[in-house]
């Protein structure tokens, strides 16, 4: 019984995640002020990364879906290491169409700010046109990264891959 617990607590936190989008209106519990003494920073990194994926045994039921390990070595702004787990549709009944979600740990720097961070992505390819979501999971940064907030976007030119990342951090005054 104890996943049915853990099931009403996701249910619940999407509930109020999809009641505060529609009405605008902030959950209580996603209610956190910003200490005084912090500023918001944007800032950009680029950069590219290598990137292999292994898939992982398919469990009985799971016809048209794919489950595959990520390993990633970012280079550039960004230097460190991902892993993480991608659930994917590959068979749909029109060809060109799928999607995917996966959830990736980064750890390295960013800039040179060291800690790790949680990356959500969700894809989709409608006949063949993509579209891609990558965001910072909140308040996922642990140590210097802590209350980094962003999206990354992923080009991926004649084989090779790099990523554009909008990101910011609260930092305290002075810095």
């Amino acid at each position: 019984m104890k996943w049915r617990a853990r099931v009403e607590v996701i249910v619940a936190t999407c509930l109020c995640l999809a009641f505060s989008l529609v009405s605008r209106a902030p959950c209580q519990a996603a209610e956190q002020p910003t200490p005084a003494k912090e500023k918001v920073v944007t800032m950009h990194a680029s950069g590219t990364f290598d990137v292999k994926l292994t898939p992982q045994a398919a469990e009985e039921g799971d016809a048209g879906l794919g489950r595959m390990s990520i390993e990633k070595q970012f280079h550039g702004d960004l230097d460190g290491t991902s892993k993480g787990f991608m659930l994917s549709s590959a068979a749909t009944v029109v060809k060109g169409s799928g999607g995917y979600v996966a959830m990736e740990r980064v750890t390295g720097k960013l800039k040179g700010r060291t800690g790790s961070f949680v990356l959500q992505h969700s894809g989709t390819m409608t006949r063949g046109t993509p579209q891609l979501i990558i965001t910072v999971v909140p308040d996922s940064g642990t140590e210097q990264l802590s209350g980094l907030v962003g999206t990354m976007t992923i080009k991926i030119e004649e084989g090779k891959h790099s990523y554009e990342f909008e990101y910011a951090l609260a930092v305290a005054s002075g810095q």
